[in-house]
C-alpha cells in the first residue's frame, strides 16, 4: 500500500479521555469531509442516554479517539522495529475511518440493514473509503483508497496480519477507546482501565499481536471491564427497551422511506439520528406509518416499553441461535405469548442480545489464547497462555446471553402472566430448540 506523510503542524483537539488529540494534516483532510462530519450526528451509544443522560457522545469523537489509540499503538510498533512510519500513518487513518460506515443509531440501523440486505457497517465503511470524497482525500495525500478501505475494517489481505488486529480484534484501538469513552460519559466506571500498560507491552509473534508477561493483569482488567460494561450499559434493560422501539419504527418505515436502500451512498450520507426520526414523523402512509410514528413519539417522550421477563446467562457456547437467527421461531413464541395474553402480537417484543465475553479476533473467530513474551537473560522468551489459565478471564469466558420480553406499560400484567406460562425455568419456550 503506497502512502505518503504530509508535512505540516498537527491540529490539537481537546478530548476529555485522552487530553490533546493531535490530528495530522492528511487526517484533517479526511475529518473535513461531509461523510466524516456526519458522525457528529450519530450517537455512539444509540439510545443509552435514555438510561444514562450523559451518554450523548458521538461516533465522531470516538473515531478521533480510536485514531489516537491506533497512533499510540503504531508508535510503539515503530519503536520496536515492527513497522515503518508509512505503516504508522496508515494505522492512524484506519483507526479514524473504522466506524465511518455507521448509520443512524449506530448498531441499531446495522441490525435492520443486515437483516434485510446482509450488509454490515464494516461493508459500508469499506465502500465509503473506496468510493467517496473520503477516498479522494486519501488519494490526494498519497494513500491507496482501496487498500485503506480494507485496513480500516481489519480485513487487509497481504498486509502484516497484526496491523489488522490493531484496528479490529481483541486488542484493538476501537475497543480500548470505547471502553474508556463510554465509561466516562455514562459514569458507569467499569471501563477506567490502564490501556497504556497494554499498548506499551505490545510485541509481535508469528504475525500476531502479543503482550509482555508483566501486562497480563492489565489485559485481564481490560477484558473484565468490557464484560461489566456490557452488563451495566450496552445490555441495560432500559437501553434495550428504547432500542427495540427505534428498530421497530425503522423497520415499519423502511418500505416507504427506503432506509436500507444504501446503493446510493450520497443518500446514505443524509441519514443520522434526528433525520430518521423526522422522516418517520413526516410519513403519510397507512397503519405501519402510524405505528412507527407512535413508537417514535413514545420514544422521544420516554414512554418506554416495560420489561416483564429477564434472564442473563454466561455459557461456554452461545445457545440462543434459534431466537437470534430464525425469525419464524421468534414469531411463534411471540404469537404464543400474545395469544395467551390477548394482546396484539406487535405489542410483544423478544430481545435476545448476545456477545462473546472475550472479543473475537479480526477474523471473527473465538479468541482462546494469548501470546506472551518475557524478557530476562539472552533473547526474548515466548509462550502461549490459554484464557482458561487467566483466572478472571476464565470465569467469564464464553458468551453472554440475555433473554428479555418487553411490552407497553398498559399490557404489563397480562403479558407478564403469559410469559410465565410460555417460558420455563430455563428461560425457553418448548418451541425453542437449544
Amino acid at each position: 500500500m503506497k502512502s505518503a506523510i504530509t508535512k505540516g503542524r498537527p491540529v490539537e483537539i481537546r478530548d476529555p479521555i485522552h487530553g490533546f488529540v493531535k490530528v495530522r494534516p492528511e487526517e484533517l483532510k479526511v475529518v473535513d469531509t461531509a461523510f466524516f462530519q456526519r458522525l457528529r450526528r450519530i450517537r455512539q451509544l444509540s439510545c443509552a442516554y435514555m438510561a444514562y443522560p450523559g451518554a450523548n457522545h458521538s461516533r465522531f469523537e470516538h473515531s478521533l479517539g480510536a485514531m489516537h489509540v491506533a497512533g499510540l499503538t503504531s508508535a510503539i510498533l515503530v519503536d520496536k522495529g515492527y513497522i515503518d512510519k508509512d505503516a504508522e500513518s496508515e494505522l492512524r487513518l484506519a483507526g479514524l475511518l473504522h466506524d465511518v460506515g455507521h448509520g443512524p443509531f449506530s448498531h441499531l440501523f446495522e441490525e435492520l440493514l443486515h437483516s434485510k440486505t446482509g450488509i454490515t457497517h464494516e461493508d459500508m465503511s469499506s465502500r465509503i473509503v473506496a468510493e467517496t470524497e473520503v477516498g479522494e482525500a486519501l488519494a490526494r495525500e498519497g494513500f491507496d483508497p482501496k487498500g485503506m478501505s480494507r485496513l480500516a475494517v481489519g480485513r487487509a489481505p497481504g498486509r502484516k496480519h497484526f496491523m489488522n488486529e490493531v484496528i479490529a480484534g481483541t486488542l484493538s484501538a476501537d475497543i480500548m477507546d470505547y471502553l474508556l469513552r463510554d465509561s466516562y460519559y455514562t459514569g458507569a466506571g467499569f471501563g477506567r482501565v490502564d490501556i497504556t500498560r497494554v499498548i506499551d507491552s505490545f510485541e509481535v509473534d508469528e504475525d500476531h499481536l502479543a503482550i509482555e508477561s508483566d501486562a497480563i493483569h492489565s489485559f485481564e482488567a481490560l477484558t473484565v471491564a468490557r464484560y461489566e460494561m456490557f452488563k451495566a450499559v450496552y445490555f441495560h434493560k432500559t437501553c434495550r427497551a428504547a432500542e427495540a422501539m427505534v428498530v421497530r419504527a425503522m423497520e415499519l418505515a423502511d418500505d416507504e422511506l427506503g432506509l436500507t436502500q444504501v446503493q446510493d451512498l450520497s443518500k446514505f450520507a443524509e441519514l443520522d439520528d434526528s433525520e430518521v426520526l423526522c422522516r418517520i414523523m413526516a410519513m403519510k402512509g397507512g397503519s405501519s406509518a402510524k405505528r412507527a410514528q407512535r413508537l417514535v413519539k413514545d420514544f422521544v417522550e420516554r414512554r418506554l416499553l416495560k420489561c416483564v421477563y429477564e434472564k442473563l446467562m454466561i455459557r461456554k457456547e452461545g445457545i440462543l441461535e434459534s431466537l437470534l437467527n430464525k425469525a419464524s421461531v421468534r414469531a411463534d413464541v411471540v404469537a404464543e405469548i400474545a395469544g395467551i395474553a390477548g394482546v396484539d402480537p406487535q405489542d410483544v417484543y423478544i430481545d435476545v442480545p448476545t456477545t462473546p465475553s472475550v472479543p473475537f479476533t479480526s477474523e471473527r473467530e473465538r479468541f482462546t489464547e494469548l501470546t506472551v513474551v518475557s524478557r530476562g537473560g539472552p533473547g526474548m522468551k515466548k509462550s502461549k497462555i490459554s484464557l482458561a489459565d487467566i483466572p478472571a478471564v476464565a470465569a467469564i469466558s464464553g458468551f453472554m446471553d440475555v433473554v428479555r420480553v418487553y411490552t407497553p406499560a398498559k399490557n404489563r400484567d397480562k403479558v407478564g402472566a403469559a410469559v410465565s406460562k410460555v417460558l420455563g425455568e430455563s428461560g425457553f419456550s418448548t418451541k425453542i430448540s437449544v
